[in-house]
């Protein structure tokens, strides 16, 4: 196969069938297509765009390049969230014990931060001894057993993706969104989930900082998991400011601990609520939207979620005395700078792309995949917009 007409088709505008975008991915995968080809390839992606077929068969060959999830017949439905990704954005850290807690089994694989968005992965490898690194038949066991496992993709798992992104990371390929739709999708159909909620982040601290971009990439996302056979739906956030008042790896999840008894930060709780209901009701769990929080209500109150949540950190191997002596130390940087107001007034922005960029200059997130993370950094009792201020506060 002449790799380079199928680069020239696509430069061109013409639409390439199933088979020729499989083998594509199949021969790229292998390394059987230089990095420079299939990088002329996506920049052709980029500039003409995929058909709504196109990337469905894209997001199909991605899924298929290594191992899926394999569950045994159960009561309990499949399902799982995806955020496209903000500064302070812990919500799948109280989301998948919650979900747990409501009858859900919940195979999440989660990624790593790159620039000013925080990673899952980092937040939770921030906990002393815990492991993210699972095989495909261990989080199949951990999920059957607790109903729930967040692991990071494995050498096995999705293996296209990886390089793929790697790829488009570095080539300015990366806000396309046919491209973005079959990476995220690729992801979660590997799952065998039956149902899946999307928080599509739009605002200054977002990957599409335009509500306009954020519609479409949240439309073509949903339209093509539903043709796949999984129920979704999705929710458009906004990400001009931080979500929740504290921004960096240990510290989401301090505040993710807080979510979990009941008393985290409104604009969190009422995100994680909201993803939770809307799971709930695409699986007919619950009649109607009063029902479902009346659920999530109860199940908060009961400390089912908390007590979740420390099942699957031992079940992972954390470190359970540490865990809890930091979560009793509070700060755990080496230097403590405290900023407080001069005057008194009201707090008029908090712009969550300088927080991410602040953040991440700490050490807190990635200039590149290969950099150091120091997970005590960040910023913490961040105050919002529209608050009063005394001076000195």
């Amino acid at each position: 196969m002449n790799f380079v007409s199928l680069i020239e088709a696509k430069r061109d505008g013409f639409p390439l069938n199933a088979a020729q975008i499989r083998l594509l991915v199949d021969e790229f995968t292998a390394g059987r297509i230089p990095d420079y080809q299939m990088a002329a390839f996506l920049m052709a992606v980029y500039f003409q765009g995929l058909a709504p077929e196109e990337t469905r068969e894209l997001t199909l060959a991605m899924r298929d390049s290594g191992e899926k999830l394999e569950f045994p017949p159960d009561t309990r439905p499949l399902a799982d969230k995806h955020s496209t990704g903000g500064v302070g954005d812990k919500v799948s850290l109280p989301l998948a014990p919650l979900l747990a807690c409501l009858g859900f089994r919940v195979p999440m694989i989660s990624g790593r931060g790159l620039g000013i968005t925080g990673g899952t992965l980092d937040k939770l490898e921030s906990i002393p001894g815990l492991s993210t690194a699972m095989s495909p038949a261990q989080i199949v066991d951990q999920v059957q057993r607790i109903g729930i496992a967040m692991a990071g993709q494995t050498e096995t798992m999705i293996p296209a993706d990886k390089k793929l992104y790697a790829l488009r990371d570095v080539t300015g390929t990366v806000p396309s969104i046919p491209l973005i739709v079959a990476s995220i999708l690729s992801k979660k159909l590997t799952e065998n989930i039956q149902y899946l909620v999307l928080d599509i982040k739009c605002g200054r601290g977002a990957f599409m900082p335009a509500i306009e971009k954020a519609r479409q990439l949240a439309e073509a996302l949903v339209e093509l998991s539903e043709k796949c056979g999984v129920k979704t739906g999705a929710i458009i956030s906004n990400m001009d400011f931080p979500l929740g008042r504290a921004a960096g790896n240990w510290l989401e999840i301090r505040e993710t601990v807080d979510c979990l008894e009941g008393r985290g930060p409104a604009d969190v709780m009422e995100l994680v609520t909201a993803c939770a209901r809307r799971l709930l009701l695409l699986s007919g769990l619950e009649p109607d939207a009063e029902a479902a929080n009346r659920k999530i209500r109860d199940c908060f109150a009961s400390g089912a979620p908390l007590r979740k949540w420390e099942e699957l950190l031992q079940a992972q191997g954390a470190d359970m005395v540490e865990y809890r002596r930091r979560l009793a130390a509070g700060n755990l940087a080496p230097v403590v700078l405290e900023l407080r107001a001069d005057a008194p007034g009201f707090v008029s922005s908090l712009d969550a792309r300088v927080i991410g960029e602040i953040v991440r200059d700490l050490g807190g997130g990635r200039l590149t995949k290969e950099s150091v993370i120091y997970p005590e950094v960040g910023l913490d009792c961040l105050a919002k917009p529209g608050e009063r201020l005394e001076a000195g506060a």
